[in-house]
């Protein structure tokens, strides 16, 4: 499948539906590629070491290679989100652990950088339920939401298009 391109059309259920039917990892291999630059990203959002991040980026690849199949999974990239920060979550905790961190003054955990980890934590503890709840919502007030909230859209004039004209 060398021309990855003309897989576009398809959403990534209907491409998780052909790999759980015929056990392709070429299905896979789709859906994993759509969402690279997401799993860099939020490598990146947590270790803030790019080697480090694309290294967790080939391990969550084969971590969701290995598990997917023992999953019924509905929702790819958010399932894919959550392997992702879970990943990240334990080399940081690892690294607690051991104390991996050198004793470099640069590198010393402050404890402003403890209650970052913390605070990660708690945002996407706070995403995922706001996730949960837009799945109650109807698509309109759904998308009123996204953009208000989490794309801090403001009612102002000021704005491209305010969410008051969009939300009516």
């Amino acid at each position: 499948m060398a021309n990855l391109d003309k897989y576009n059309h398809k959403t990534d259920q209907e491409l998780l539906e052909d790999f759980r039917n015929d056990g392709n990892n070429e299905w896979l291999g789709i859906l994993l590629q759509r969402y690279t630059m997401l799993l860099l990203g939020v490598c990146m959002k947590y270790l803030k070491d790019e080697d480090e991040a694309r290294d967790s980026v080939q391990q969550i690849f084969l971590k969701v290679i290995q598990e997917l199949g023992k999953y019924k999974v509905d929702y790819f990239k958010s399932w894919l989100y959550m392997v992702a920060k879970n990943h990240c979550l334990m080399i940081l905790r690892e690294r607690q652990r051991k104390g991996s961190i050198s004793l470099n003054e640069d590198l010393v955990a402050t404890p402003a950088e403890e209650t970052d980890i913390k605070q990660l934590e708690q945002t996407d503890l706070t995403l995922e339920l706001v996730q949960i709840g837009l799945k109650e919502l109807n698509s309109e007030q759904q998308q009123c939401v996204i953009l208000f909230y989490l794309e801090k859209r403001a009612t102002r004039k000021s704005a491209k298009k305010p969410v008051t004209t969009i939300c009516r």
